[in-house]
């Protein structure tokens, strides 16, 4: 998976509302709608994500990209666990006879449906957009979020920011909620917007 940053250029609108205003100030946040959201914020040469906060100056690489679901590791770990069921079923049946094989029939049927839902689960996840900040220590945050076109301007307005420290902002993103053993994520991280931990996970 490409993750180079994608930096390129948010439209004029956007920084000239990061700018506006006398010093110090912010523009007003964007209004949340009713489903989770992460506040996003750049004040005095910090940016804030929720309650964490992240230094400009420690920030080394920020970027936008799709994080894909397991799907090669979830075929190849569906693949294994019935191969196993199957040698087990296959064994018992040579050492015990039919009826040893037969026996194993009620635990195999349930476990071969459990192992098709989960290959299922991964599967049917869709790819995700994810803003990443990486800093200069082995800390880094990422929001996960359906629109991309939003997260490539953040990106933008945070690279802003880091170059010309006048520059504040405050925005709203709507998340959403992600298994994460189901994707593709690379280094460890702080995550925003997973399943059963939406918020900070230390790492």
């Amino acid at each position: 998976m490409d993750r180079a940053g994608r930096t390129g250029e948010p439209g004029s609108a956007s920084r000239s509302a990061a700018r506006s205003g006398p010093r110090g100030s912010l523009p007003p946040p964007s209004v949340p709608s009713t489903a989770d959201v992460v506040d996003l914020k750049i004040s005095r040469r910090l940016l804030w994500v929720n309650g964490a906060a992240y230094p400009l100056r420690n920030i080394a690489r920020v970027y936008a990209y799709t994080m894909r679901p397991r799907h090669k590791e979830a075929k190849a770990r569906f693949l294994k666990q019935v191969a196993i069921t199957l040698l087990i079923f296959f064994a018992l049946t040579n050492l015990g006879g039919a009826a040893s094989g037969l026996a194993l029939v009620p635990f195999a049927v349930p476990a071969l449906v459990f192992f098709s839902v989960k290959l299922r689960a991964v599967l049917s996840a869709p790819p995700r957009h994810v803003l990443t900040v990486e800093t200069a220590g082995p800390s880094c945050a990422v929001v996960v979020s359906r629109s991309a076109y939003q997260l490539d301007r953040l990106v933008g307005l945070i690279v802003d920011a880091i170059e010309n420290p006048e520059c504040e902002f405050q925005e709203s993103v709507e998340i959403v909620a992600i298994n994460p053993v189901h994707y593709h994520f690379g280094d460890k991280v702080n995550i925003y917007g997973g399943r059963s931990h939406v918020g900070v996970v230390s790492a």
